[in-house]
């Protein structure tokens, strides 16, 4: 019993065992010299090449070293040291400035514009070559038929001959307005719940009979969509019938304006300030049989969240001129004087 409370416990790693230190020979002791080792989910010795996955055979492995046990504890390896922050520190972290060349300045809406010659296919051609000619088969000549009603609002006179050109035209200068069960012209103060008597009132301007309607310049309802890859945006207007002669496409860094002419004498008219900036010179256009396809060069890297920015747009007058005509079409598409 004696001779058990005077047996060591050898500290070298790998090792463990108790002895008698009477008895410690320079190869008692079979143990690892290094470190443990754990990586990857491997585990080791620094000292040997042995490795493995499991925690306990990884207690097992072998000592590669023989010496003395010993019972003295080795030193534990150097941590790093770690400095502790103050609570209180605020840390900043600055940034350097950004180099002059990182983002291009963004032009003037208003810059000057560059009409883009477009690339306008064969078949586009043929197709508005025929419709042209038939265009030009229909009389040009402003020959007054007999008979012909007097295109004025609320003017019943119709042509019998030249004595008519001198006839005084009585006639509403202005639009027909209907609020709340009332009928009237925004030019005379006269108003009436039946749509009849509204007809029949007669005109408050005096003037000559007009025998032809001016050109309506209708608008035209095309579908407009848009794509992008890394180098272009892609702007396709969907249309047919259209004048490649009279139609532009103009364009600036960050405007562009489309301007098509139909046969029909209607117009499509499209005015946006892109959301990136483009190339001018590297961009072009190709008018198709079905489709304007209008190729925006991308002049710096990156995508394009939407092709436009909203911008406060006063309304054009060829609209509100397109809305006179359409309530005066509506009134002439009544008129009761053939009756």
């Amino acid at each position: 019993m004696s001779q058990e409370t005077n047996l060591l416990h050898c500290y070298h790693r790998g090792c463990g065992k108790k002895y008698d230190p009477n008895d410690n020979k320079d190869d008692s002791c079979l143990h690892h010299s290094g470190h443990p080792v754990f990586h990857d989910a491997y585990k080791g010795w620094s000292c040997c090449n042995k490795k493995c996955t499991d925690f306990t055979e990884f207690l097992n492995i072998k000592g590669c070293t023989k010496s003395k046990h010993s019972n003295v504890k080795p030193s534990e390896p150097e941590k790093p040291s770690v400095e502790k922050c103050k609570v209180d520190e605020i840390i900043q972290v600055a940034t350097g400035p950004l180099s002059n060349g990182a983002f291009l300045e963004r032009p003037p809406f208003d810059a000057f514009q560059l009409i883009l010659s477009p690339t306008i296919s064969p078949i586009l051609l043929e197709q508005i070559k025929g419709l042209t000619t038939l265009e030009n088969d229909k009389p040009t000549d402003n020959v007054i038929q007999i008979g012909q009603t007097c295109k004025n609002n609320s003017c019943k006179g119709t042509y019998t001959g030249i004595a008519s050109d001198e006839e005084i035209c009585n006639y509403h200068s202005g639009v027909p307005i209907f609020h709340e069960g009332l009928k009237y012209w925004s030019c005379c103060k006269k108003k009436t719940t039946e749509f009849s008597l509204f007809l029949d009132q007669p005109g408050c301007t005096q003037g000559k009979h007009i025998w032809f309607s001016k050109s309506t310049g209708k608008k035209a309802q095309c579908r407009m969509d848009w794509h992008q890859t890394g180098s272009y945006v892609v702007v396709s207007i969907f249309a047919k019938k259209y004048l490649p002669s009279q139609s532009i496409i103009k364009l600036n860094p960050i405007h562009l304006t489309v301007d098509l002419f139909f046969v029909e004498d209607s117009r499509y008219y499209l005015d946006i300030e892109l959301k990136g900036i483009i190339n001018v010179e590297q961009s072009s256009v190709h008018m198709l049989p079905t489709k304007v396809e209008i190729k925006l060069k991308k002049a710096e890297p990156g995508s394009w969240s939407k092709l436009d920015v909203p911008r406060e747009t006063k309304p054009r007058n060829s609209e509100n001129n397109e809305n006179i005509t359409n309530l005066n079409s509506q009134i002439e598409a009544v008129d009761l004087s053939n009756l």
